[in-house]
């Protein structure tokens, strides 16, 4: 687990395809000092484990299903990611609970420039605006932010200085990909009513459905009655 406060910034210095998995390479000057074997870190905001690390550099295996989800899909040699290393049980928490396990990839639709900081609206991915709330917190590369506003397709945050400068936020324009995890708490939320009320709905339309039916069908099921 990580909280989303950004320890340092990296390098992606090889990106090289093995089958269907990427063996990636990221150099941080001083931060892999004290990391072992199969420490975890959050490389823009994913979770991955140290395979091997020598001096400054450390190496990290990606699967397909990360490549499918994530930045990291079409990442490319020169890249710089943001760093974080696993909390600990006494860990200062700055930010909020991140998993590192990315739901999607956003995109930068505008960076408004403001007289402390700066703007960012992005679009996201529709079957997750329902998990974001306006002063909600959300993860973007790694990042912990607070959603500003939320409108129709696209979310807000405000960037202050500080963030600007100790992450890889001062790169993005209109048109950049970053990897979004929404607050975990959302989905297990939904995931444990959605199983009352799919039950509630089973016993009040006395309907017999397929396994695994949703809440709506059986919801569905009752207005036919």
């Amino acid at each position: 687990m990580f909280t989303g406060i950004i320890q340092k910034t990296g390098k992606v210095v090889k990106a090289e395809m093995r089958g269907d998995a990427l063996t990636m390479e990221v150099s941080a000057p001083g931060f892999f000092e004290n990391c072992s074997l199969g420490d975890s870190i959050a490389n823009d905001g994913v979770c991955l484990t140290i395979e091997s690390s020598s001096g400054d550099v450390a190496r990290f295996c990606l699967m397909h299903q990360t490549l499918a989800n994530t930045t990291f899909g079409n990442v490319l040699v020169g890249k710089v990611v943001n760093l974080e290393k696993a909390c600990s049980a006494d860990s200062f928490l700055g930010g909020h609970f991140v998993m590192g396990h990315v739901d999607s990839v956003a995109e930068v639709v505008a960076v408004t420039p403001r007289e402390t900081g700066v703007e960012v609206d992005l679009k996201i991915p529709h079957d997750l605006m329902r998990y974001i709330i306006r002063r909600g917190s959300i993860a973007l590369n790694g990042i912990s932010l607070t959603v500003a506003e939320k409108f129709a397709e696209t979310i807000r945050v405000c960037i202050i200085p500080e963030t600007l400068e100790r992450t890889n936020l001062s790169l993005w324009v209109p048109g950049t990909k970053v990897n979004v995890e929404v607050d975990m708490l959302g989905k297990y939320m939904e995931n444990y009513l959605s199983g009352i009320f799919s039950e509630v709905c089973k016993e009040a339309s006395g309907a017999v459905l397929p396994e695994g039916a949703s809440a709506a069908e059986y919801l569905r099921a009752i207005l036919k009655k």
